[in-house]
């Protein structure tokens, strides 16, 4: 797919991403406090441990995976359907794709965003670091919070730059922007009850 499509502008395709993943977040906030999501608390490690240790921990949770990917979907293709309508600057950071190819795209992009996740939260079990808690050492907890910041982003542009071409500059400007974007909606989750740090 990504040898047929012109690459996009750089600073138009961080903020078509951070537009379209902030829709998203939006609507996962709103799963997030419904009574609905409730009823999906299983942990999605199914209570599965390696060396006595949980591999995620009670803090990863189906319900955290049942939204996002179907929202960013969503979001992606209207977007991508309203492409000719947008200002110059938005729609020149976009893809020549159909609705349903955004689509696809959203899709994989919020299911990356989830699963990244899993590696950091695998590591910190294995450390005897509590869900939602933070390593001991300045050192230990300094690489865990910059893992906790980007570690969705990285794995989100690296599965759009496997399907379609992203621009060096737009890992830049992503990994400049995005991660107060990831911090508002942390302290929302906070806020909402759902998460126990507000970052």
């Amino acid at each position: 797919m990504s040898a047929r499509l012109a690459s996009p502008d750089p600073a138009g395709a961080a903020a078509f991403l951070i537009l379209a993943m902030s829709a998203a977040g939006i609507a996962q906030v709103l799963w997030l406090r419904s009574p609905l999501a409730a009823r999906f608390s299983q942990p999605v490690d199914l209570g599965l441990t390696l060396r006595g240790r949980r591999l995620f921990g009670d803090n990863k949770r189906l319900r955290g995976f049942m939204v996002l990917p179907v929202a960013a979907a969503l979001s992606f293709a209207l977007l991508g359907s309203l492409r000719e309508a947008l200002p110059g600057w938005l729609a020149l950071g976009m893809w020549a794709l159909e609705p349903r190819h955004y689509a696809g795209l959203g899709f994989v992009a919020g299911l990356a965003f989830m699963l990244a996740e899993l590696p950091n939260s695998f590591l910190k079990r294995q450390m005897d670091i509590d869900p939602g808690g933070q390593p001991r050492g300045p050192w230990l907890g300094a690489i865990f919070f910059a893992a906790d910041r980007v570690d969705s982003l990285l794995g989100m542009l690296i599965a759009i730059g496997l399907l379609v071409p992203l621009p060096a500059a737009t890992w830049m400007w992503m990994l400049l922007l995005a991660p107060a974007v990831h911090a508002l909606f942390s302290s929302l989750l906070y806020a909402s009850g759902v998460k126990a740090r507000a970052l």
